[in-house]
């Protein structure tokens, strides 16, 4: 029996952000810790019984890591990533059911457990904060980019295009669940008032799922501009490419963790416009146009200036593979292992 057991509840849900965060390290620790999961996927009320209630016994006196934001209050000798504290920050965005769970148990977790990881400086800042933990109870280790995203062939890119509906010869591209903080309705209505500008052939493709009902408020959207197309969710097979095939990544969000779309979008070779506030100006500062997401003339502008100059475009293309390049999975996981197999000993 390894000396490390992980909260593995994630595996009921599609893999984006958390999710996508838990699977790539897990897959990396190479039988180092033992996954400790539900017989069946479990979601809502259902997986935080079984997170609370079964999962502290089948533990035992091992050092539990719990990858996304919640674990059981009975374990102390536990590690905990906390990706961000939106639903205590803005908790308006979320369900009432939603926000007073996380509001009731995140600060009596984080007090409760031994360590924490925390994804970005930003986070580390609000943990200490709004939760009053000691900072040396809270270690910075950022996300990584897989390989599979990097540049590919325009084969890969028309094949993608294709499948997704995508007839526009060009494309500005946003990736994102449709909830409230990716900002949507502040980035159509900047799409509205520079789509004029950009032509008929240029098209706004949001890629993402509706979030879900039972978490957050709902999102309208209409009356929808010209030129926007919807993809819904999109598989982990077809985002590179994707992404590869769009002039920019447009990521207006008004609160993130850390933001994953923006370092992937990098990766593949594609410029960036985002948001100049939270953890996003950690992620993209001096290699994407910043803007206030706050502002629609501010999103419109960064579009705009991103889609008409060529210059601009190489310029953050060659800036983001750099910076992409010194953010890997490989990195996150070996600083993660490292800390778990310390806080095992403690």
């Amino acid at each position: 029996m390894t000396e490390i057991a992980l909260n593995a509840r994630f595996y009921a849900h599609r893999p984006t952000g958390m999710q996508r965060y838990a699977l790539e390290l897990s897959r990396r620790f190479a039988g180092r810790i033992d996954h400790v999961r539900p017989a069946k996927p479990l979601r809502g009320a259902t997986g935080h019984l079984w997170e609370q209630l079964y999962l502290p016994s089948a533990v035992g006196g091992r050092l539990l890591w719990s990858p996304n934001n919640t674990g059981p209050l009975a374990v102390g000798h536990q590690v905990c990533t906390i990706h961000d504290l939106i639903p205590l920050d803005h908790p308006e965005w979320f369900n009432r059911r939603f926000a007073a769970w996380y509001g009731w148990l995140m600060p009596r977790l984080a007090k409760k457990i031994q360590h924490i990881i925390a994804i970005s400086q930003f986070t580390k800042q609000r943990i200490v904060e709004r939760l009053g933990v000691r900072p040396d109870r809270v270690s910075v280790i950022p996300n990584g980019v897989d390989e599979r995203f990097s540049p590919r062939t325009p084969e890969e890119i028309e094949a993608v295009r294709r499948a997704l509906g995508i007839n526009a010869t060009a494309y500005i591209l946003c990736v994102g669940s449709l909830e409230p903080r990716k900002n949507l309705r502040r980035l159509i209505e900047a799409w509205a008032r520079v789509q004029p500008l950009l032509g008929a052939d240029v098209e706004l493709v949001i890629a993402g799922a509706r979030g879900s009902s039972r978490v957050f408020d709902s999102v309208r959207l209409d009356p929808l501009p010209p030129q926007v197309h919807f993809t819904g969710y999109v598989s982990d097979e077809q985002l590179p490419a994707l992404y590869c095939g769009a002039l920019a990544l447009v990521y207006p969000s008004l609160y993130e963790g850390f933001g994953l779309p923006p370092l992937e979008a990098m990766a593949c070779g594609t410029p960036v416009v985002t948001s100049n506030g939270t953890s996003l100006a950690e992620v993209a500062a001096d290699v994407a146009v910043m803007v206030d997401p706050e502002d629609v003339d501010s999103i419109a502008d960064g579009i705009r200036r991103v889609a008409s100059s060529s210059a601009l475009r190489e310029e953050l293309r060659r800036r983001g593979l750099e910076r992409a390049s010194r953010n890997t999975w490989e990195r996150t996981a070996q600083q993660t292992l490292d800390l778990l197999l310390d806080q095992a000993k403690s």
